[in-house]
């Protein structure tokens, strides 16, 4: 196992077996973020983006919650003295959202959310920047910006609406209504809902899982899959087409057709 220096008690990450799991861990407050966690989500993602042992990556939350969001708490205790002008304030947010919702979205590699309770405002946000979200029984989601006077950041607006529509969207950003585990698997919203008693290891599973799976395949599936949230037709056939032969010259791909002919399970090693 390699410990990931987060610089920050607030973030814990490690790689073993190809998984690099990054857990926010303020348990206190629910795992809400604070500068000092997304300074180090941002440097953890660089990192595990950049390291080839890493082929699968995991976000998660530690003491039962995902994360709650915004500090509101903090917020509420804060002081409006000196600090950053406002203009400043917005070009530090874009940077923060693009290097940790941003890189989440567009890393080569699979991400999953494992939602092991509430994920709520940019928590929940975080969660629909991964590739896969699944949680456990029982475990909620909210919007949660229109109970405190925000519009909403981190890029769950444009997350939420390629998951659901924009109709629901605006539903369950107006209203900001809590929304358990069944109705979110219902929505799309979640890939699956695990038991309590076999949450972890049904989690554990699938990320192994990924991480054992074409790593080459999974990166050009996911500039596909992307690429046809905002191009038209032609240019992802396109794409496609040069996606789809560069795999067939892969070591992945010879050894899977040999898995193939001799009845096995193949064994991919990311070349």
């Amino acid at each position: 196992m390699r410990v990931i220096e987060t610089g920050t008690e607030d973030l814990r990450a490690e790689v073993a077996d190809g998984v690099a799991t990054l857990t926010m861990d303020r348990p206190a407050r629910r795992n809400a973020m604070s500068g000092e966690m997304l300074a180090g989500l941002a440097s953890a993602l660089a990192d595990v983006e950049r390291d080839p042992a890493v082929r699968c990556v995991v976000l998660t939350g530690a003491g039962g919650a995902f994360c709650a969001g915004g500090d509101v708490k903090g917020f509420a205790e804060g002081s409006a003295s000196s600090g950053p002008s406002f203009d400043e304030r917005v070009h530090n947010q874009r940077l923060q959202q693009r290097a940790v919702s941003g890189v989440l979205w567009k890393m080569p590699k699979p991400t999953l959310a494992v939602l092991p309770g509430p994920a709520a405002g940019a928590g929940l946000s975080l969660a629909l920047a991964c590739d896969l979200r699944v949680a456990v029984e029982g475990a909620v989601i909210t919007t949660a910006f229109a109970k405190v006077g925000f519009s909403g950041d981190y890029g769950g607006s444009w997350f939420l609406t390629q998951l659901v529509g924009a109709a629901k969207a605006r539903e369950l950003y107006y209203l900001s209504d809590r929304v358990d585990s069944a109705e979110a698997l219902r929505l799309g919203i979640l890939n699956a809902v695990y038991p309590a008693a076999s949450f972890e290891q049904e989690a554990g599973a699938l990320a192994r899982r990924l991480a054992e799976g074409p790593s080459i395949a999974y990166r050009y599936m996911k500039e596909n899959i992307n690429r046809a949230m905002t191009e038209d037709l032609v240019e992802c056939l396109d794409m496609e087409a040069l996606h789809h032969l560069h795999c067939g010259t892969t070591e992945d791909h010879l050894e899977s057709s040999k898995a193939f002919v001799e009845k096995r399970p193949p064994v991919f090693h990311g070349r």
